[in-house]
């Protein structure tokens, strides 16, 4: 009986995965030879119900740090890490933008719902190059069987993203 309540107590944890830590993420964005800058962006209550209007989605804070990847002084893209609840466990994202704005990936950085309910990465490939306005699910995007929260949940936070670029930092000074 001992046996098995501590595989039970155990198994909750092996479904949990990290996939990269923070520099690794960074270096997946940008490339090894990038100098990566955070910045810290803080919108007033008008720019937060754009964000929220363009994203169509809620925010949950008014913070967000977007790095900013830089070789030779030139900017080579943005990243954004984002963490949420998927069903009942967190999920941690990096959305990765080119240096005009446009979403260029989405990579899965951790992951602690079961398994099964994990996009693939070729899914998260299928959302690259893609705008705002395309990015919903099953209309531009096809979900995945047995992944529909984490599927809505990774487009949520590419339109979070994009929308906070579009807000708080295209056509600003850097």
């Amino acid at each position: 009986m001992l046996a098995l309540l501590v595989f039970c107590l155990t198994s909750v944890n092996l479904a949990a995965a990290v996939f990269y830590s923070k520099d690794e993420a960074m270096k997946l964005a940008f490339g090894d030879d990038a100098t990566v800058e955070m910045q810290s962006l803080f919108p007033t209550p008008e720019e937060v119900a754009q964000i929220e209007q363009l994203a169509k989605v809620k925010l949950e804070s008014n913070l967000f740090s977007f790095y900013v990847g830089k070789k030779q002084g030139a900017v080579i893209g943005y990243a954004a890490i984002e963490a949420h609840t998927v069903r009942t466990k967190p999920e941690t994202l990096l959305v990765v933008l080119t240096p005009d704005g446009k979403l260029r990936n989405v990579h899965t950085l951790a992951f602690h719902e079961p398994p099964e309910y994990q996009p693939p990465e070729r899914w998260m490939a299928l959302l690259a190059n893609h705008s705002i306005e395309e990015l919903s699910l099953n209309q531009d995007i096809q979900g995945v069987a047995g992944a529909t929260l984490s599927t809505r949940a990774a487009i949520n936070s590419a339109r979070k993203v994009l929308a906070i670029y579009q807000v708080l930092i295209q056509n600003k000074p850097n």
